[in-house]
């Protein structure tokens, strides 16, 4: 999906490292060598199963489904680069914690609504093929980070397929409606991309972001309010001067 725009160089930061790391690990060791060769199953027990969670409370696979992808190479491979390319940037400037928190709080809310999504999706039409096709990668996650990305660096110009430069803001639309176009024609469960998951992701990011705005303006009048406690006034009674009072914090 993103192939076609521009990047900066962008730098290795702790907790990028650590999920690049961790993602490609299980995929090769336990899918690859592990499911693949031995034949011992992994996946059906980490991957997001909507009915499972749902109905069977396997409420694990909200989480886990992130560090699990399909097979096919090119999956896992633009999956971890976007998480490098948006990734690493919102680290350098949010800081590990959030970061982890933000990132976390997308893929389980991703999870999350797209379970909902494909619940009312069955009981709408009668298809229950949504809840027991399962869901893997961290795309959902990633789609979050593609959001705050173009929140915070909106104003930054990519190059759409390499030729079309555009603002960062618009790039992250044009995604975004791009999942919704691909959702309504292919259905919510969709074919092999759960665009639902995608969109999930962008959903969540946003409610995380507004809920962190929202703590750093309470914090932000906890703190004028108590500045404005201890703003004193001081007038010198005692002395004869034209000289206006003084304001001490």
């Amino acid at each position: 999906m993103n192939r076609g725009v521009s990047f900066q160089t962008a730098p290795m930061t702790p907790a990028v490292k650590w999920l690049l790391i961790i993602n490609v690990a299980i995929w090769f060791l336990l899918q690859v060598m592990v499911e693949g060769f031995a034949k011992i199953p992994i996946t059906p027990y980490l991957a997001l199963y909507p009915g499972k969670v749902l109905f069977n409370f396997e409420i694990w696979q909200l989480f886990t489904y992130m560090f699990v992808h399909s097979l096919q190479v090119t999956h896992i491979l633009f999956n971890m680069l976007m998480l490098w390319f948006f990734g690493a940037e919102l680290e350098q400037r949010w800081g590990t914690k959030f970061f982890l928190t933000y990132y976390f709080a997308s893929g389980i809310g991703a999870a999350i609504l797209y379970c909902v999504g494909v619940w009312g999706w069955a009981l709408a039409t009668g298809s229950e093929t949504g809840l027991i096709v399962p869901v893997v990668g961290a795309s959902g996650a990633i789609f979050g980070l593609l959001l705050a990305q173009g929140i915070i660096f909106g104003e930054r110009i990519v190059y759409f397929f390499m030729l079309f430069p555009m603002k960062n803001k618009w790039f992250v639309a044009l995604m975004g409606l791009v999942q919704f176009a691909s959702m309504m024609t292919s259905g919510v469960t969709g074919g092999e991309v759960a665009y639902l998951a995608h969109l999930g992701g962008i959903a969540a990011g946003f409610i995380t972001l507004q809920i962190k705005a929202w703590f750093v303006r309470q914090d932000f009048k906890k703190k004028a309010k108590n500045k404005g406690r201890n703003l004193r006034l001081v007038v010198d009674n005692e002395k004869k001067n034209d000289k206006p009072p003084k304001y001490w914090n």
